[in-house]
């Protein structure tokens, strides 16, 4: 037999499972991949077990169920101030993964170039790669990992399809203003390129700051693809709901994709979510504050570390340098403290193309107090 070729011959594991499974391998303590360790809210559960049983367990409609649908469109409007039409312009998907997946499929192709900005979510370029386009590395501009405007600029031209942009930013945690989309909508002006804004970290902004979305802009939502979790919303990412809204168009381009990758999502969670969205509106507004006290708590326990950690505007995510603490690569010092130390973290170097000497790694401190209390214990003995 004609041994089989890899389509991704440079993709390995994710750098997520393995510190999981390196976790648990050695009893250590999970700040690596990005997921709470409490639960969603008891009423959101109580509307699962209502729609299991109550006959909601059979196929969704490709698009998603009509009354998420509506109720994310409630949600936007409310939030940004314009509303998506329900029917042509959201669509339902199994988490935010495959709705990056399935809209760089839709419209990226031989010959095209998207541009990703480094750190960047490591799905990125696999899905790219798959699609037949050439990633183009973009570093965002050290040391605040600001959009570096002259080298997008310097990276735009006649084969780029499309460009990636994640606000908050994940791993970094720095958050677009509404002025960086002015200036990104001004740059994209004279080039007929896409966005993809994926957005799964919009109500996770601290310090007053107001989460500026792609569907705000009225120039740039002609344009994008904007993506969304749910699970991230609702402290369930295991059940991998998320959505893509974007003008009809890319929808149905979006759809052509999405109906041959999942076709659709577990009825019942979506029932289950469209009710808790309209039913507690309060939930996500209130993440902000919620997930501001585990940041501020997690870095008050550290402050007498010999971690350096950096600004953390947004996500459920904090950078720190551990330069003080030792020589070693990222890579190597994130195995090290786990298999050594109890305490299992995630190497920025890994969110890079051509990653910079800095001697980065991220905590994620979507966690219980007490969880929070032992790894910091850990971690302030280093």
């Amino acid at each position: 037999m004609k041994p089989v070729g890899s389509k991704l011959p440079n993709a390995g594991t994710t750098i997520f499972t393995v510190m999981s499974r390196l976790a648990e391998q050695h009893g250590a303590i999970n700040l690596s991949q990005g997921f709470p360790d409490f639960q969603p809210p008891e009423r959101l559960q109580e509307l699962v077990s209502y729609h299991l049983r109550n006959g909601r367990n059979q196929y969704a409609p490709m698009t998603g169920v009509r009354s998420l649908r509506e109720a994310v469109a409630l949600k936007i409007e409310t939030l940004y101030g314009a509303r998506p039409d329900p029917d042509s312009e959201i669509t339902i998907t199994s988490g935010a993964t495959e709705a990056i997946f399935c809209a760089i499929q839709a419209v990226v192709g031989p010959g095209d170039d998207v541009i990703v900005l480094d750190p960047a979510y490591d799905s990125y370029e696999p899905s790219i790669t798959l699609a037949g386009g050439r990633t183009i590395h973009v570093p965002l501009r050290a040391p605040q990992f600001a959009m570096d405007w002259e080298r997008i600029a310097g990276n735009l031209g006649p084969k780029t399809r499309l460009l990636i942009i994640n606000s908050p930013h994940n791993p970094t945690g720095t958050v677009l203003s509404a002025a960086d989309l002015d200036q990104l909508a001004e740059l994209l002006r004279p080039h007929d390129c896409l966005v993809l804004s994926d957005e799964v970290y919009e109500h996770i902004v601290f310090d007053g700051i107001a989460h500026a979305s792609a569907l705000a802009h009225a120039e740039l939502a002609r344009r994008t693809f904007a993506i969304f979790s749910l699970g991230k919303t609702c402290h369930a990412t295991g059940w991998k709901v998320g959505y893509c809204v974007a003008p009809a168009d890319l929808s149905q381009e979006l759809r052509r994709v999405h109906q041959y990758v999942t076709f659709a999502t577990a009825t019942p969670l979506q029932f289950a979510l469209a009710d808790y969205l309209v039913e507690a509106p309060e939930h996500y507004r209130a993440l902000p504050q919620f997930y501001q006290e585990r940041r501020d708590y997690f870095g008050a326990l550290l402050a007498d570390s010999r971690f350096k950690l950096l600004p953390a505007r947004g996500t459920y995510f904090q950078l720190a340098d551990f330069t003080a603490i030792s020589d070693r690569g990222d890579v190597e010092f994130a195995r090290w403290l786990t298999t050594t130390h109890g305490v299992a973290t995630i190497p920025v170097s890994v969110f890079y193309a051509d990653p910079p000497a800095d001697r980065l790694v991220r905590f994620c401190f979507a966690k219980e107090s007490r969880t929070l209390d032992a790894a910091a214990a850990k971690l302030k003995a280093l």
